[in-house]
């Protein structure tokens, strides 16, 4: 089963990250290329570790304002059909014996899905899905809490859900406010909304544009881990802004699982356009190899799964096989 979309067989996998002290990579993706790179990495993972399988969350926002991705799939702009082409595209790379990634178990997921204005994906979507982010964080904690728990109840016999309580911090939008209360909301709202996890505010920035500088906030992830139970159901969010140094033990924290996409496509984007310069001679002499986009696009795919490689390693994948 390379392709998952039942809650139960998602379940069954975050507990082995949690046994293995591991955490699940949510790769984001807005591009066949992109999606495709996942797919690469984790198949260049399982065979350098002797891996029978490796599973990864790969994930699309959809109408979400800092970063619509379900719309940036095809030139139309339309959601809902990035979103169908993205999960055909999927199965047909990773089922069936004749699959290219057949040993790369995917688990799909809604990314920062807004109960309005992505309603048709949360609903209607999710039978192509695994996990969904119902992101309610804009409304008041009121509010957020009793949507949160009607979608749980409709829905989360179905898949896993991730909450959020408050706003997280985006590059160039505002900071993360941290609150002395936090822990006592955040473990209240798992226990009335019924979530399976919770994207916490652990102090990092989302699509920020640099690698290191902010402060990953350790000792939060751990009390509120205490506080939930001891079980790890953390979400951590703003990946791209932490250092290898900060991403290493994350699962020793209580985080399960881990989002990232910003610096991923951004420093891969920058290596295939440096490509691209050194070609430009190439390209003036009408070369059309080195004219195609196609060479572009599979640099960027290329240098992409050489990160998500690297960051699969700081996770604590190559423990899945003890």
């Amino acid at each position: 089963m390379s392709y998952i979309t039942t809650r139960d067989a998602a379940a069954e996998y975050t507990q082995l990250f949690r046994d293995r002290k591991a955490a699940m990579a949510i790769f984001c993706t807005a591009s066949h290329w992109n999606t495709e790179a996942i797919l690469l990495a984790g198949q260049r993972f399982a065979e350098a570790h002797h891996l029978a399988e490796v599973p990864l969350a790969i994930a699309m926002t959809g109408t979400y304002p800092h970063m619509p991705q379900m719309k940036r799939v095809t030139y139309s702009g339309d959601p809902r059909v990035g979103f169908l082409s993205m999960m055909t595209h999927l199965r047909l790379l990773t089922e069936g014996d004749d699959a290219p990634y057949r040993n790369v178990v995917v688990l799909p997921h809604l990314d920062h899905h807004d109960p309005k204005r992505d309603h048709w994906a949360l609903t209607q979507g999710v039978d192509h899905v695994a996990t969904v982010m119902f992101d309610a964080q804009k409304y008041p904690l009121e509010e957020n809490t009793a949507m949160t728990r009607d979608y749980v109840q409709t829905y989360g016999k179905r898949v896993l859900v991730e909450g959020i309580i408050e706003e997280l911090s985006v590059a160039g939008q505002h900071g993360a406010v941290q609150k002395d209360d936090y822990i006592d909301k955040a473990t209240a709202y798992m226990k009335e909304t019924g979530v399976d996890f919770i994207v916490a505010d652990l102090g990092t920035e989302q699509q920020s544009d640099h690698v290191g500088g902010v402060t990953y906030l350790k000792q939060r992830a751990v009390d509120l881990t205490r506080s939930l139970g001891g079980d790890a159901r953390l979400v951590l969010h703003g990946t791209s802004s932490l250092s290898p140094e900060q991403m290493q033990n994350l699962a020793d924290d209580g985080v399960v699982r881990v989002n990232m996409w910003t610096r991923i496509v951004r420093e891969a984007g920058q290596v295939a356009a440096q490509r691209l310069f050194e070609r430009r001679d190439a390209i003036a002499r009408g070369d059309f190899e080195a004219s195609e986009s196609r060479q572009y696009l599979t640099d960027s795919l290329e240098t992409a799964a050489d990160i998500m490689v690297d960051v699969m390693d700081l996770l604590g994948y190559g423990r899945l096989g003890l």
